[in-house]
């Protein structure tokens, strides 16, 4: 699995319009979320009359300069970071996307995945739209453009939201008013804060916590929040929110220090590591993690169990993303070069490794290998997720259920070919007592095959809120507020 994209939006007190203050605070804050997509970066900042932005492809740090940001003068800016998991890896899917029309600009950062982009973009196309990328993110622009020809931006933003299938957490800019949406389900992260005596909004709270701002709240499922420079005004677009927030956030995606819908991701993966050890024990020297998202399910696990917490792996923080080198043996010293045995706190152990999960199982079986080598005398495998077993339509770069292990394995059989003494999944009623949730409130298609969404060829969950429903709905402002 890859991660998926990181949205930022910054605006500020009028009086701040001369400033480059916003583009570096985005700058600062598109760094804090650079773990949700390493591709590509962009930024845009309006100057009261014009938009101006730097995309680019690679890290945040290398591809802004002290001198390019200090260009980007305004008082309301977007920014984005990515990694594709719609369209190519090139440099015209990088994000914000800009839109001029004749009522002015429009800017959009977008996390998520739509299930009818390419039905979405061959009825525009029709109408004679051209696209630039092959991204859904210029879908849902085009969309909305066509709507702001006609309508305020509220009720164009809710005919849109109407027409779309699919995961969005969306920052916005229209005409100098930034605009926070998250889709019916909440299937990706949005939160918001006080920043600077204005409002931020961005994927993980973590980015408000560089700011040295405060978190006010997650935007709510279906919620859209409008935002000036001296206060916000919030539209629930639908009669009720129909939570189905994506697992993986919690398992994996999310930095272990964000908030996200109220819970702690350090919190519930250690809470992770608690149900791993419950429902999977074993007499074992150490628990060691798999760094670096294992960590904390591994200390859950520990503590539970009274087993040593031991780091027997070291991974290399400089490694960018992967890479792919010609010959077995020069693929081999990759794995190396990316993550390194600890001899002397594996040799003659029994080790319990606890990972987020397994996908296809070549890199777990490649790891166990590594503490074998080590000298462990067992290795026990430990997972701090149920058995992927399908497909992620919803924002996730995952494997097709071929290539997922535990689609076509049995647990026996996954065990065997990892090379592992044993191996424990948490079950999904475990999942659910470390998130303190229903599983109704959700998303967890890729362990069980079903989806809150409806999804060619897949099965629905019965329990869901269709597409004519929301066709329906009414928008009520439910509040506002001011600094």
């Amino acid at each position: 699995m890859k991660e998926e994209c990181g949205v930022a939006g910054l605006i500020l007190p009028e009086d701040r319009s001369l400033s480059n203050t916003v583009a570096f605070k985005l700058y600062y804050a598109l760094y804090a979320l650079q773990h949700r997509g390493q591709e590509s970066t962009g930024i845009m900042v309006y100057d009261g009359t014009a938009p101006h932005s730097i995309k680019g492809m690679g890290l945040v740090p290398d591809v802004y300069s002290k001198e390019s940001l200090g260009r980007l003068i305004g008082n309301v800016g977007v920014g984005h970071v990515r990694y594709s998991t719609s369209g190519g890896s090139k440099i015209e899917n990088c994000q914000p996307f800009i839109l001029n029309f004749k009522g002015g600009t429009v800017a959009i950062s977008h996390n998520g995945n739509l299930v009818n982009a390419k039905a979405l973009k061959d009825e525009l196309e029709c109408e004679g739209r051209i696209f630039i990328s092959d991204s859904d993110t210029e879908v849902i622009g085009h969309l909305l453009v066509k709507e702001l020809i006609r309508h305020k931006p509220v009720e164009s933003i809710r005919n849109v939201m109407r027409k779309l299938v699919g995961s969005y957490s969306l920052v916005i800019h229209i005409n100098g008013i930034l605009y926070a949406v998250r889709d019916p389900f909440g299937f990706k992260p949005l939160c918001f804060g006080e920043v600077d005596g204005g409002y931020g909004v961005f994927s993980e709270s973590v980015a408000i916590d560089t700011l040295n701002g405060t978190l006010i709240r997650d935007v709510h499922p279906g919620e859209v929040i409008v935002f000036t420079g001296d206060g916000f005004e919030s539209h629930q677009i639908g009669c009720e929110p129909h939570p189905a927030h994506c697992v993986f956030e919690f398992i994996y995606f999310a930095r272990p220090d964000s908030v996200i819908d109220g819970k702690l991701v350090y919190k519930v993966r250690e809470n992770i590591g608690r149900e791993l050890a419950r429902e999977h024990p074993v007499d074992a020297d150490i628990v060691s993690p798999v760094p670096d998202s294992g960590i904390t399910s591994a200390i859950g696990y520990a503590r539970e169990s009274g087993t040593k917490y031991l780091e027997c792996l070291m991974k290399n923080r400089y490694i960018g993303r992967t890479f792919i080198l010609p010959g077995q043996e020069l693929r081999e010293t990759a794995v190396r070069l990316k993550m390194n045995a600890i001899h002397d706190n594996i040799k003659g152990k029994r080790v319990v490794l606890v990972d987020d999960s397994i996908v296809r199982g070549t890199t777990s079986r490649r790891i166990i290998d590594m503490v074998r080598r080590s000298g462990a005398s067992e290795v026990h495998a430990r997972v701090g997720s149920p058995a992927i077993i399908a497909p992620c339509y919803l924002g996730i770069d995952m494997a097709t259920r071929q290539e997922l292990i535990a689609s076509y394995k049995t647990i026996k059989e996954v065990e065997s070919l990892i090379n592992a003494d044993s191996l424990g999944y948490l079950s999904i009623d475990g999942l659910m007592r470390a998130l303190e949730c229903d599983k109704n409130d959700m998303c967890i298609g890729c362990l069980t095959g079903e989806y809150p969404v409806e999804i060619p060829g897949e099965n629905c969950r019965r329990k869901q809120m269709r597409l004519d429903d929301f066709n329906n709905m009414e928008d009520s402002r439910i509040a506002s507020s001011n600094s």
